[in-house]
């Protein structure tokens, strides 16, 4: 069991809506040409993120339903072999439906998701790893959603930066613990430290944020074997 010390006294419930909220003000401005505008995902448009966010949720209803199992079941039988084809079987499931009706779908799957996430509380919910703590299921959610409201550009005020970045940077050390428990990670003078058998490194919190869900590229100043280590995805 991973040792999760370092959410305590964070609210992933309230995180979810907050990022929640944050997305759903964005998309519900954008017009035909924000749409098409890319994200920093390869080959995906704000359109496609959408249609990605609301594949999430039906994964998330699996979760709560305990469906997992048969949600992932249907996917394989349809090709989806690993992460990259399910979320591309996800997207193209909500292509040919008009962005306004995608994201009222997302708008009232979330709304129900984070209720019964909040309801399921300290209790367990049905993974692609089997029962998993509902409270950790909801930070990686949070996570999630933040780092999407960045793919698609979505703006954050200078008041809410600072308390953002502090917590995806405490998730993100919680996240990649338990994805890899062989690194050993600490945090000092607002500098992360992440040391394997063969290397140190050492991040920003900003940095950390990045590299944890895969997004750091050739540009980051961090070679490819770092930036695979860093990354929960790999």
């Amino acid at each position: 069991m991973a040792d999760d010390r370092e959410l305590a006294g964070l609210d992933p419930f309230g995180l979810l809506d907050d990022e929640a909220g944050r997305l759903d003000v964005f998309l519900s401005g954008l017009d035909e040409s924000g749409w098409t505008r890319s994200s920093r995902c390869a080959e995906w448009t704000v359109r496609d993120m959408l249609g990605h966010l609301a594949a999430s949720e039906d994964y998330h209803r699996a979760c709560l339903d305990g469906t997992v199992a048969a949600f992932l079941a249907g996917f394989a039988g349809r090709g989806g072999t690993d992460l990259d084809s399910v979320n591309a079987l996800g997207v193209a499931d909500y292509a040919a439906l008009a962005p306004g009706e995608v994201l009222a779908r997302w708008r009232a799957a979330g709304a129900d998701s984070r209720r019964r996430f909040r309801e399921r509380g300290e209790g367990v919910v049905d993974t692609s790893v089997g029962d998993y703590p509902c409270r950790w299921q909801a930070f990686h959610v949070a996570g999630e959603l933040a780092t999407h409201a960045d793919d698609i550009r979505v703006p954050v005020t200078s008041a809410e930066q600072r308390d953002r970045t502090a917590w995806r940077a405490r998730y993100s050390r919680f996240a990649l613990a338990e994805a890899k428990p062989q690194l050993e990670i600490g945090y000092s003078g607002a500098r992360t430290a992440v040391t394997s058998e063969s290397t140190t490194v050492e991040l920003n919190d900003d940095e950390l944020i990045e590299a944890v869900m895969g997004r750091l590229d050739e540009t980051s100043g961090f070679s490819t074997t770092v930036r695979a280590l860093l990354s929960m995805t790999t």
